[in-house]
């Protein structure tokens, strides 16, 4: 009875010995992306730990896509799939009361180091894929949906442009929240003038990173949100003005 009650108790400390494994071998460069992994047989000694539960851990890994486990074949070091990680953030942070706005602070602070390192890293390609979205931008401005997913798509282009690959992957695991972000504030801000004034603090974020000056960028782009702030109170403002707040007449 006490070696099963042991080995139960210690079936958490033998999963992380697994995960900790293959953690540490990849950030070491002792596995790399497509390299075949010894037996189960093999690593079960290795690790200490039983093949059923080697098994699951791996099962684990590999929906994350860190394993590429290939029946008859073995298992092979994979490739993680961002959407997998935003699909886990967006359920994650989704049990949070006013998620968006906390993920808009995370996204200025993610954004606002990476327009720094567009300033110096971002090539040709990078200028025009941001060009790109830029001009979806403008001819999407009366469509929430469209309009909100270029924005965002212009947003990942800085992004890209960092060449960090550490800030893209950050990024890309708030994808889905930060598009909903994206589209609910178009769906705040919809008049021309607001409109007109997104468009321009948009174009003066481009221009700064085709100026190679990080520190015009990151106050460009601080500017930004900071109209984007003021757009959603202004909007929500007039939008209470115009309700009847009377209350209604009974016969």
């Amino acid at each position: 009875m006490d070696r099963v009650e042991g080995r139960e108790s210690g079936t958490g400390k033998g999963a992380d010995r697994v995960v900790a494994y293959f953690m540490t071998r990849l950030r070491q460069g002792a596995l790399k992306l497509g390299d075949r992994l010894p037996s189960e047989r093999e690593l079960s000694r290795e690790l200490g730990v039983g093949r059923p539960l080697l098994r699951e851990v791996m099962r684990s890994l590999s929906m994350l896509g860190v394993l590429d486990i290939r029946h008859g074949s073995g298992a092979y070091v994979g490739k993680v799939d961002i959407g997998l990680m935003s699909d886990f953030f967006t359920f994650c942070l989704s049990q949070e009361q006013d998620v968006l706005d906390d993920v808009l602070q995370a996204r200025i602070a993610i954004e606002c180091q990476a327009i720094r390192m567009a300033c110096l890293r971002a090539n040709e390609r990078d200028l025009a894929r941001i060009s790109q979205w830029l001009n979806v931008l403008l001819h999407t401005l009366d469509d929430p949906e469209k309009g909100g997913h270029a924005d965002f798509m212009f947003h990942q282009a800085v992004v890209a442009a960092s060449h960090s690959r550490s800030l893209i992957v950050l990024h890309g695991a708030l994808a889905d929240l930060l598009k909903q972000s994206h589209v609910e504030r178009r769906r705040t801000y919809r008049s021309g003038p607001i409109m007109q004034d997104l468009v321009e603090a948009h174009r003066d974020v481009f221009l700064s990173i085709v100026g190679k000056d990080p520190d015009k960028a990151d106050q460009r782009l601080r500017e930004h949100f900071a109209i984007g702030d003021e757009l959603c109170r202004q909007s929500l403002i007039s939008e209470y003005e115009r309700k009847d707040f009377r209350a209604p007449h009974t016969t």
